[in-house]
C-alpha cells in the first residue's frame, strides 16, 4: 500500500510497471452515479420530500393560515440542502482521488479521500467478478478473491461489494462504460488463466489459487 499519489511515477500506480506488463484499462467513479447509489442521494431527498409533505399537511390540518402553514413547512430545507451538498461533495471527491487500473498481470485501486492508499490484485488469485450496470451505462465490478486473505470491509468502502462483510470483495464501482470494463477484465483473466479457462463473468466454479491478493506481481 502506499500512503500518498502526488509523487506517482504514473497516475493511479505506486510504481513504474514491470516489463511485460502494460495498462488495459484505467478510470474513475462517475460521482453523480455513485452519490446515487452508493450514498443514497436520492433515499436521503425522499426522506426530506416526505417530511415536508407532513409538515404541510399537519399545518394544513390545524388550520393554520396558508402563509403560516408553508413558512412553517419550509423549516427543513435548509438542512435538506447543506445534507444533500455534504452528499454530492464526499461524492466527488471520492471520484477524484480514486483511480482503477486493470492491466494485463492485476487489478489496481488507488482509493481514500483523506489517506490514498493503493491496493493490488494480481489476476491469479482472483476466482470471479460479477458485472452489473445501471441506464446511464455505468457499472459496478465486484471481484471475488480465491485466496484465503481477508480485506476489511470498512478499508474497502465504498469500494466493495455491499452486505459481504465476513468476505469483502473489492469494486470497480460506478465506473462508466462498466460493459466494456468487464469484456477487458474476462479477457485478461481468461489470458493469465491459460490452462484454466475462467473467461466468463461470474464464473461458478473458481480453481483454487495463490493466497496473497495485497502483493504486487513480480516482474
Amino acid at each position: 500500500m502506499s500512503g500518498s499519489h502526488e509523487n506517482e511515477p504514473i497516475r493511479g500506480l505506486p510504481g513504474f510497471l514491470p516489463e511485460g506488463e502494460r495498462i488495459l484499462w484505467q478510470g474513475s467513479p462517475h460521482w453523480p452515479t455513485l452519490a446515487r447509489t452508493a450514498l443514497h442521494l436520492n433515499k436521503v431527498a425522499a426522506y426530506f420530500v416526505i417530511l415536508l409533505a407532513w409538515r404541510l399537511l399537519s399545518l394544513a390540518t390545524d388550520d393554520v393560515p396558508a402563509s403560516h402553514a408553508l413558512l412553517g413547512a419550509l423549516w427543513p430545507l435548509p438542512l435538506a440542502f447543506i445534507t444533500l451538498g455534504l452528499i454530492a461533495l464526499f461524492a466527488w471527491l471520492i471520484a477524484r482521488t480514486t483511480v482503477y487500473t486493470l492491466t494485463n498481470r492485476r487489478v489496481v485501486m488507488r482509493i481514500g479521500v483523506a489517506l490514498s492508499v493503493t491496493m493490488n490484485f494480481p489476476l491469479r488469485v482472483i476466482a470471479a467478478a460479477d458485472l452489473s450496470t445501471y441506464a446511464n451505462g455505468t457499472g459496478n465490478i465486484p471481484i471475488r478473491l480465491g485466496s484465503d486473505d481477508r480485506i476489511a470491509y470498512l478499508h474497502l468502502w465504498p469500494h466493495a461489494r455491499p452486505w459481504r462483510f465476513s468476505r469483502a470483495e473489492p469494486m470497480l464501482r460506478a465506473i462508466p462504460n462498466a460493459a466494456h470494463v468487464a469484456e477487458l477484465l474476462a479477457s485478461a483473466l481468461a489470458d493469465c488463466h491459460a490452462a484454466r479457462p475462467v473467461a466468463n463473468i461470474a464464473s461458478s466454479a473458481p480453481a483454487p489459487l495463490p493466497s496473497n491478493p495485497l502483493t504486487s506481481p513480480s516482474a
